[in-house]
């Protein structure tokens, strides 16, 4: 006959048997499930995940790698790390000129310039809310090269893009904006999109402002209405004058054929005000002490490459800010080297704009 306490322990060692192969076989249901999903879903978009293969939260010697978690934590509340160049000229790379362009409204206009501005302010919501009435969006980047941030204001869909041809404008975060580069002629200049975003990248305090259709693109409104550098009924020349209105001076970017000036690489000029003079003689010897040979407006006729009628050029001398328009020969586009000499030129003239200096 079995005592009490006998009977009471081997009821306690039943149940505790029970409870361990109720353990053991939820840790074999959840391994079961895991593996399930990641068999539908594939290992690596689980990589780290217990069961998938990916590494573990646990260092080698067993301590939690802190460093490894601070790395993948992320960074914003955007799209992601990008390669910006990769990404602006994936995006320019589609502007042909038998692409598409809609004139936009006042209305439009006046709503991504306003968009602009509260970013700038630093309302996000203020900016994602008015942009938004208007099919933009803002996105936030961080470039894989540096690391560093930038707002992406642009067409929230592809579509958006292609049909309406508005363009985009980059902004860099790393602290308040000091200057502007503008970039009117994608594609149809080819690859100055590459000197804004070298000076982007490296100068700090700048905004890109980036045309969406090629110049020569249809748009029922005439030959030239996609010619944003000689119409104030755009997206981009909204843009610039906003920034203006910020008292942001602008390097405005262009391309010309060999042919055109054949003596000259670089053709520098202040527009249509006198405001930037000074930053355009001073570009002027920056491009010259890159080997570049410089025809300087104020000095000589440079053909008809000299700008007077750019309307970002002629808002800025309105505004007494400074502008300088400046237009490269086809050998210095192609060339990735003279690119890169001709992006330290003008990061000369944007970091003196960036420090205050003028």
């Amino acid at each position: 006959m079995t005592s009490q306490p006998e009977t009471a322990r081997s009821v306690r060692t039943v149940r505790t048997a029970r409870t361990a192969c109720a353990a053991r076989a939820a840790r074999t249901a959840r391994a079961v499930r895991t593996a399930l999903l990641c068999v539908l879903l594939g290992a690596p978009l689980l990589a780290g995940a217990a069961g998938c293969g990916g590494p573990s939260a646990a260092d080698g010697d067993g301590r939690k790698d802190t460093t490894r978690s601070r790395r993948a934590a992320p960074q914003h509340n955007g799209t992601g790390t990008v390669d910006l160049a990769r990404r602006i000229t994936d995006y320019t790379d589609g502007i042909t000129a038998d692409g598409s362009y809609r004139i936009p409204t006042e209305r439009e206009r006046r709503a991504v310039a306003d968009g602009v501005r509260a970013l700038l302010d630093g309302d996000r919501t203020a900016a994602g809310r008015r942009l938004g009435g208007v099919g933009y969006v803002v996105r936030d980047l961080v470039d894989s090269s540096g690391g560093t941030r930038y707002a992406e204001i642009a067409d929230a869909t592809r579509e958006g893009e292609v049909r309406r041809g508005w363009g985009r404008v980059y902004v860099d975060l790393r602290g308040p904006v000091r200057w502007q580069v503008q970039v009117p002629h994608p594609s149809a200049d080819q690859r100055t999109e590459q000197l804004g975003i070298g000076l982007l990248r490296g100068t700090p305090g700048g905004v890109l402002v980036l045309a969406g259709a090629h110049r020569a693109a249809d748009s029922g409104g005439g030959p030239d209405a996609a010619d944003v550098a000689h119409r104030r009924d755009s997206v981009f020349a909204a843009v610039s004058a906003a920034l203006a209105d910020r008292r942001l001076p602008a390097v405005q970017v262009h391309g010309f054929a060999d042919s055109s000036l054949p003596d000259h690489d670089v053709v520098v000029s202040p527009g249509s005000g006198e405001a930037g003079l000074p930053s355009a003689r001073g570009l002027a010897a920056a491009y010259r002490a890159q080997g570049m040979r410089v025809c300087e407006v104020w000095e000589r006729y440079c053909g008809r490459l000299e700008g007077r009628t750019n309307v970002e050029g002629e808002y800025a001398g309105e505004a007494g800010v400074p502008f300088v328009h400046v237009e490269h020969n086809r050998r210095i586009r192609d060339d990735d080297a003279l690119v890169a000499k001709a992006v330290r030129a003008l990061a000369e003239v944007a970091g003196r704009w960036g420090t205050g200096r003028g």
